[in-house]
């Protein structure tokens, strides 16, 4: 059953009544007049454009209304059906309007703030990657910018005819370093315009701004002839010929100054400068390189000249030992049939085949033991240059032959050969005393000097080193004959 509307008294203020529009409960109050029972009659209603705010019932359980009738002896039927009726009618608005208890409105809230937590921080990640991507991208930027700029860099100097090319000091653990520092500098002076000058007032065609523009193109020409012309250089210089690639450059530079004599125009003498450097370390690297490759040569022959040595030394003991074995059978068969003076001269023979064998043991284990010689070639190097050096050689003077073989035109005279247990101290005393005066200062292994037999007699004689025999002057017989032949023709 319905309750019409009205005044009603309300169930959270006892002092005021509030207006019931049939259906619910509106915004609508007023103070009670006459306690008791509302006259629901002499009240005007109010608007009904005002806001509701629910059901007598579903706004307070307490609240008293029209509607509300006591259960008696003779009502209680009707009374259970009007309220299985309102009930029923609460059901229809609870199911129309989808009012939830409050278990389900519970849960739905936890699940809309963990959606909205799960969201949240889908968020914060995706803005976190979205910073992380942008600072990637500024990084890329950044290399790019620098990237562009080297490029203009490159662009410039490459105008100018500075190319980035291979140079044989790059692979120097010595030399890169300081290669490094020169084309540094190199480069500086082109960006700075300072590599070239030429006069700053010339005119063309009676244009200031023409004969600058004239200026300008004739230096970038003039500057990529030089620089070309130096990288050639560089790609050309050998060990021995830096002299002559310095002059080829310097001789380009003043061509372009006889060609540029009307604006002046010039390459620096400071960019000139750097560019020999640069010319030079790549001379200083080849010449590293090459005596590298004849010091291995070197190593290479010693090592060839030591197994040789070790090879006569087992050779010649090999040979002794069979030669000892011999004379110790003849020995003990002389012996047997009474042979006292054959005996005799065994016994010498034997004795000398152990003094044999014991020198050549010591020789195999002494290795600064050997034979030193100082030996000239006249008709080759002249009268006043020799070659000191020594040889473990069981006959010494096949090494000596060995020296004079097809690289020379004519054998090798002998000054001094001699035996010495320290043949290395003494070949390195004399060539510590005539260091100044060496043939090859780069490679050490090269033992020729700019000297004399005498001089080289007199330092023997200084440090006191035994020599039997020493011959100061030249036979050269082969030159000699030579020459005389070549005299008798003429």
């Amino acid at each position: 059953m319905q309750t019409p509307a009205g005044w009603y008294p309300d169930g959270q203020n006892p002092q005021i009544v509030r207006w019931w529009d049939g259906q619910q409960w509106t915004q609508h109050t007023q103070p009670i007049q006459h306690p008791g029972v509302p006259d629901t009659g002499s009240s005007v209603p109010p608007s009904t454009s005002q806001e509701t705010v629910g059901t007598p019932e579903s706004t307070d359980r307490t609240r008293t209304g029209p509607g509300r009738k006591k259960v008696g002896l003779f009502n209680a039927r009707q009374v259970a059906q009007e309220q299985l009726a309102e009930n029923e009618r609460l059901q229809r608005l609870i199911d129309a309007h989808g009012l939830q208890d409050l278990a389900e409105i519970s849960r739905l809230r936890e699940e809309a703030e963990e959606q909205l937590r799960r969201l949240r921080s889908e968020f914060q990640a995706e803005m976190a990657a979205a910073g992380r991507e942008r600072e990637a991208i500024q990084q890329e930027l950044a290399v790019a910018r620098r990237e562009i700029v080297s490029i203009h860099d490159q662009a410039g100097l490459q105008d100018a005819g500075l190319f980035a090319y291979s140079h044989p000091a790059e692979s120097s653990a010595e030399l890169a370093a300081e290669l490094e520092v020169v084309r540094s500098q190199i480069k500086d002076m082109v960006r700075s315009k300072a590599a070239i000058t030429a006069t700053s007032n010339f005119t063309f065609n009676n244009s200031a701004k023409q004969g600058q523009k004239f200026v300008a193109q004739m230096s970038q020409i003039m500057l990529r002839a030089y620089n070309a012309e130096a990288e050639n250089c560089v790609k050309t210089v050998k060990a021995g010929n830096l002299q002559t690639a310095q002059a080829r450059l310097s001789k380009a530079r003043e061509q372009i100054m006889r060609q540029g004599t009307m604006i002046d125009l010039a390459v620096s003498p400071e960019y000139h400068r750097l560019r020999l450097i640069e010319l030079s370390l790549a001379s200083r690297h080849l010449q590293a390189l090459q005596a590298e490759k004849e010091a291995e040569r070197e190593r290479k022959a010693e090592l060839r000249e030591q197994r040789r040595v070790e090879q006569e030394l087992a050779q010649a003991k090999e040979k002794l030992e069979k030669e000892l074995n011999h004379y110790q059978t003849t020995l003990a068969a002389l012996e047997a049939k009474g042979d006292a003076d054959g005996a005799a001269r065994m016994r010498e023979l034997v004795l000398d085949a152990e003094r044999a064998i014991a020198d050549v043991d010591y020789r195999a284990a002494n290795i600064r033991a050997g034979y030193v010689y100082v030996i000239s070639n006249v008709g080759a190097f002249g009268e006043n240059m020799v070659k000191i050096g020594m040889t473990r050689r069981l006959e010494p003077m096949d090494r000596v032959r060995e020296l004079g073989d097809a690289s020379v035109p004519f054998t090798f005279d002998v000054h001094a050969l001699f035996f010495a247990e320290d043949a290395v101290g003494v070949e390195a005393m004399l060539h510590r005393t005539f260091a100044e005066q060496r043939v090859n200062k780069i490679n050490t292994r090269r033992e020729f000097f700019y000297v004399n037999p005498t001089q080289v007699l007199e330092a023997l004689k200084q440090h006191r080193v035994e020599v039997v025999e020493f011959r100061t002057d030249y036979v050269a017989e082969e030159f000699q004959l030579s020459r005389g032949n070549l005299e008798a023709k003429m």
